[in-house]
């Protein structure tokens, strides 16, 4: 039974994951549970197969630390990296104890090749080939993209979903095809991520736990929905101009104050209704896309992914969309959407099973590794 290590850190999450490949059963598997049942890196085990049969997995640990910056700050790539090399032993040993797994049962080293931000990337790279050196074992550089797809499937079970990976960095509207995951739609300038995270910033809206999340909350409670720009070209999106737009509305807010109110209702607008008006715009634009990528492939099923997968509005949407075609929205919970090293594992398993390694000299990093150049030769 192959069991890989996976080092994740291209953006200011941390993430070292142990993964173990089980033989398929006999028999027919048990339907996989909720992946807000399964496991945790603390105490217990998830165990998951989907139809379209990756290997049945059992997780050993999935450990993470994210480095927060300051409110109304972003990460600097240099304070990331710096990050990422004082806490990689630590999670590794950690995870090696949790995972119950001496050195000699450890089949292969994956981390994240790229996609991703320079610096925390090349912290990352290095120790992955510090552990290949230290311990003679094979080094698989996987694509970050592809670990979130393939850790969704599993965990979630879809069958041949329509993907929409949506996080700090990247915004994609993704299917399979021919051994390649292939691009649909994307954003044509900012990740729809970093657009809520730089209104964030706006708002001095704390980083932690992340700057979407408490995004998420404050819409929550917002009930007027302003105008905004809805910039969705055939099947790519554009954030940058929505953005603009918003940081604008959130400086009049600052200086009219409550003496801003809705021409409709007469009720004040809040920082609230922002965050709602923004969450409500770009969610309904990856929607949209996301729809028009089912019509085109003929799927019925959606599968998100992503750091933004996390949020329940989002997938409260794309469900009532997903409802009316008679199809089917599969999203994980924060353990797995949020960046992981769990995922890196996994996919770096599946990889290294097919025959994949990574040599020594190959083993660099890349800021711009496109979804679409990944050979996906486990699937048919």
């Amino acid at each position: 039974m192959p069991i890989a290590i996976g080092l994740e850190g291209s953006a200011n999450k941390l993430g070292v994951g142990v993964i173990l490949h089980s033989p398929p059963p006999t028999s027919s598997p048990a339907s996989p549970p909720s992946p807000h049942d399964s496991a945790h890196s603390d105490d217990e085990s998830a165990f998951a197969q989907s139809k379209s049969n990756p290997p049945p997995v059992q997780i050993l640990a999935n450990l993470r630390h994210t480095f927060v910056s300051p409110p109304g700050t972003g990460f600097l790539p240099k304070d990331t990296a710096a990050h990422h090399r004082r806490w990689i032993v630590r999670l590794v040993k950690q995870a090696m104890k949790q995972a119950r797994v001496q050195v000699e049962d450890i089949d292969c080293v994956c981390y994240t090749k790229g996609p991703g931000m320079g610096a925390p990337l090349g912290s990352v790279a290095i120790a992955a080939r510090m552990l290949n050196q230290l311990w003679d074992k094979p080094l698989i550089g996987v694509n970050h993209c592809v670990g979130h797809i393939e850790m969704g499937r599993t965990i979630t079970g879809a069958e041949n979903p329509v993907v929409l990976y949506v996080s700090g960095g990247n915004t994609q509207v993704i299917a399979y095809s021919a051994q390649r995951y292939r691009i649909f739609g994307e954003a044509l300038d900012i990740a729809v991520g970093n657009c809520l995270d730089r209104f964030a910033r706006v708002l001095n809206i704390s980083n932690d736990p992340a700057p979407g999340y408490n995004i998420e909350q404050l819409a929550k409670n917002g009930k007027v929905l302003l105008e905004l720009p809805y910039a969705v070209k055939g099947m790519d999106v554009s954030f940058s101009g929505i953005l603009a737009r918003v940081e604008e509305l959130a400086h009049r807010l600052e200086k009219e104050g409550s003496s801003w109110t809705d021409p409709a209702t007469g009720a004040p607008i809040s920082k609230e209704d922002l965050c709602f008006t923004l969450q409500e715009t770009v969610f309904a634009m990856l929607v949209e896309i996301t729809e028009r990528a089912m019509a085109h492939v003929g799927a019925n099923q959606v599968l998100i992914v992503g750091g933004v997968g996390c949020n329940e509005r989002l997938q409260q949407m794309m469900g009532m969309m997903a409802s009316e075609r008679n199809g089917s929205v599969y999203a994980t919970d924060e353990r797995f959407c949020i960046d992981n090293g769990i995922m890196i594992a996994h996919a770096g398993l599946l990889a290294w099973e097919m025959g994949f390694h990574t040599k020594l000299e190959d083993s660099t990093f890349t800021q711009r590794f496109r979804t679409d150049e990944v050979l996906i030769d486990w699937r048919d």
